[in-house]
């Protein structure tokens, strides 16, 4: 008898009942989130946090158990991690022959249809196979030619939008084939529509706000708010909104033993908790009015970011700031398209705490640390943050 799936977005199909076959992922409930190395400590907790048990971390993320809503809640609201990987197969990969061999004989027919897209995206080291691109396009043949023998047809590549991504890992000629169950990068929450050159990712973003441990009672305030990215995260975490909220489809809905019900359940749940924020707790600026602009589109795209309170004015302008928060990743050479005047800038940064900020907290994410020491303030600490090729460090001043 035949079996009856629903693909996400509602496609029917029929699948003629076989053998049932068990993935790694299935037998053990081990996956993988791949994130940041300077993350992983506040990553580790998240995932705590979110149900996750074992967690190791490891070389690209973190290792971690979990059952099947514990695997959907973090893809729903994880807002450190970048992908989740559902591991299918590890084999020893001394070559691309044997690569190919054991890609071919998993049943791709179990997660898409030849008129599904899926993309790949590889990563290789002290290995024999020492090219990603090569490694992809060997697994991609596998793919395609699996699909040719039996039916006739096969699914096309989509390196943009694919209905489904894979990963492909191999180290020290032992590789690992995944399904990223989050259906492309989780930084991507969806809100950031346009933004302002070299805008912060919405992952650093995040883990600044995890660094800061804020109460979510103190007021924040970014005085150079650019496209909004922190504000937006600032909303997303005091409101409840989950990272995912805006995605309309995960990974995950193309896993064979995916649990549509399980699904929709957890996610009304979780979206009921989603609450206001007060008028006035959140609030950035910017000189440019074109980067205020940008950030009130963007924050309109999540619930209550009508509420976020914007204004166009250059920072060292304002009056005494009220107390609270002060957060914000000011504009260094990449983004100010020039280092001319750079030493000043940052030295009116810190004027404006020390003039007007006493009482304070404030904490600068400093994309080009060479700028820490032109503040003028002694930091309480700094935290590495890399990202996006940055070696940059978050610095926290108490402005007594």
């Amino acid at each position: 008898m035949d079996k009856k799936i629903i693909r996400p977005g509602g496609e029917v199909i029929w699948r003629r009942r076989e053998k049932k076959v068990a993935y790694d992922y299935q037998k053990n409930g081990l996956y993988f989130a791949q994130m940041a190395e300077s993350i992983k400590e506040v990553g580790a907790e998240e995932l705590d946090e979110l149900g996750a048990v074992k967690i190791k971390p490891a070389y690209g993320g973190i290792g971690f158990q979990a059952d099947k809503t514990t695997l959907y809640r973090i893809n729903y609201t994880t807002r450190l991690a970048s992908r989740i990987l559902a591991p299918l197969i590890s084999f020893p990969c001394s070559d691309d022959n044997q690569l190919y061999k054991r890609a071919k004989q998993i049943k791709w027919m179990d997660f898409i249809s030849g008129h599904h897209t899926f993309a790949i995206f590889s990563n290789v080291s002290d290995s024999t196979i020492n090219n990603s691109h090569y490694a992809s396009l060997r697994l991609k043949d596998a793919i395609a030619d699996s699909f040719l023998e039996k039916f006739g047809e096969r699914p096309n590549i989509d390196t943009k939008n694919p209905d489904i991504w894979l990963n492909l890992y191999i180290r020290k000629d032992r590789a690992v084939i995944s399904i990223d169950t989050s259906g492309g990068s989780l930084h991507r929450r969806g809100y950031r529509q346009e933004a302002v050159s070299a805008p912060m990712q919405e992952t650093v973003a995040a883990t600044i706000l995890r660094h800061i441990n804020w109460n979510e009672t103190a007021p924040i305030y970014d005085p150079m708010c650019g496209s909004g990215t922190l504000l937006c995260e600032a909303l997303m975490q005091y409101c409840n909104i989950p990272s995912g909220f805006l995605r309309e489809h995960f990974g995950f809905e193309f896993l064979p033993d995916y649990d549509r019900s399980m699904w929709t359940e957890l996610k009304n749940d979780l979206d009921r908790k989603i609450r206001e924020v007060p008028v006035g707790l959140i609030s950035g600026s910017d000189r440019s009015s074109n980067a205020v602009e940008i950030s009130r589109k963007n924050l309109e795209n999540l619930p209550h970011g009508d509420k976020i309170n914007l204004e166009v004015i250059n920072f060292t302008k304002r009056t005494k700031q009220k107390k609270g928060i002060i957060i914000t990743n000011p504009p260094y050479g990449i983004r100010m398209g020039q280092n001319d005047n750079m030493d000043l800038f940052y030295k009116s940064i810190g004027d404006f705490l020390k003039q007007k900020c006493l009482g304070s907290t404030a904490y600068i994410y400093f994309g080009d640390r060479k700028y820490i020491k032109k503040i003028g303030l002694k930091p309480s600490w700094k935290k590495p943050l890399k990202a996006g090729g940055l070696d940059g460090r978050l610095v926290k001043y108490e402005l007594y």
